[in-house]
């Protein structure tokens, strides 16, 4: 930087007797024309204050219209910043700003500054485009259902077991609905950075143990096999926030893992660092697929999570949970040998 700085110096020194020599130069060429052409004689005195004179006007001029262009071009500049905010305020953010200003300066950081800030708004733009648009596909899905069985009980002809058939799917389908409102909730609320975080100590051991116990008729009831290993830990953590994490990858292996299948939970702690495993012999994730399990409404098999009432939330509230703690999670996973999440705290 330092040598940067002296070339710069360098450079404007030379500038500057280049310039002025110049001047002196056209001055003098000036008035020895002058002289020439009208014959003058005159003391060598007022001839070399001529030329001084004529040198001083010479470079006054340069310096003018260099002003002038230099001027010129920064009023463009400003025109074309001013545009640009223009549009960004209106909605457009397909702005860039592709201005040559010379070496750099407070105007070269501006213009990188509103090239990034356009593009961090293009890219939330289409972020919110698409969260509108599956949020709708989602609720467009159980509202057709729910019309459709509506209507078709309007029919006297059906038969009692018809018509509590219908009911039954209405009923289902309602609960979709009311699952994926209170998922959307639950997510804005956790990015609005005002939901009720209470830290406090606590056996997390203990809370798995207690979840697992809570889901015993559901893997019970497909005869799953659990293998279970877990050292005492005492964190300091949100309970309530970290119990929904638990809860959501427990359901998420016992949904996905097909019946007399095994489910093992792992809780060590290595230094500083606790450490939770839970792993299943389920039909696993492809690794396609694995670096966007995390992303809102993302489902790996979009008919398969349908039918099981899946929204495409529960991961997302997962991982902003585990981030709200500073924490992380990890997903390995190969299609039909099962899939291991891996929480650190």
């Amino acid at each position: 930087m330092k040598v940067k700085r002296f070339f710069l110096h360098l450079f404007g020194v030379c500038f500057f007797i280049v310039f002025v020599s110049l001047g002196f130069s056209a001055g003098y060429f000036i008035v020895s024309g002058i002289y020439r052409l009208f014959h003058l004689h005159t003391s060598d005195y007022l001839r070399h204050m001529a030329e001084v004179v004529s040198s001083l006007l010479t470079m006054a001029f340069v310096g003018l219209l260099i002003s002038l262009f230099t001027n010129s071009k920064r009023h463009n500049l400003f025109h074309e910043i001013l545009d640009a905010l223009s549009r960004i305020a209106k909605g457009d953010f397909n702005v860039y700003l592709d201005l040559k200003v010379g070496r750099e300066n407070q105007f070269t950081k501006l213009i990188d500054h509103i090239n990034h800030m356009a593009k961090q708004l293009k890219q939330l733009e289409e972020m919110r485009q698409e969260f509108i648009s599956n949020v709708s596909h989602e609720i467009q899905s159980p509202l057709t259902s729910i019309m459709g069985f509506a209507q078709a009980l309007q029919y006297d002809q059906l038969t009692k077991e018809e018509r509590n058939h219908y009911l039954s799917i209405i009923e289902t389908e309602s609960r979709r609905l009311s699952k994926l409102s209170d998922n959307l909730m639950k997510l804005t609320s956790l990015e609005s950075k005002h939901h009720p975080f209470d830290r406090h100590s606590y056996r997390l051991d203990q809370q798995i143990r207690t979840i697992i116990l809570a889901c015993e008729p559901l893997w019970l009831e497909k005869g799953l096999e659990l293998d279970v290993s877990m050292e005492k830990a005492i964190i300091i953590a949100d309970e309530d926030l970290m119990s929904q994490v638990w809860t959501n990858l427990f359901h998420n292996s016992i949904k996905f893992t097909p019946s007399q299948g095994m489910i093992r939970v792992h809780l060590e702690k290595v230094d500083d660092k606790t450490i939770v495993k839970i792993s299943d012999t389920g039909i696993g994730i492809s690794k396609k697929d694995q670096i966007h399990v995390f992303e809102r409404f993302y489902k790996a098999d979009k008919a398969r999570d349908r039918s099981k009432g899946g929204s495409g939330l529960g991961l997302s509230i997962v991982k902003k949970i585990i981030e709200m703690h500073e924490g992380t999670i990890l997903v390995e996973s190969e299609e039909g040998k099962g899939t291991t999440f891996t929480i650190t705290l």
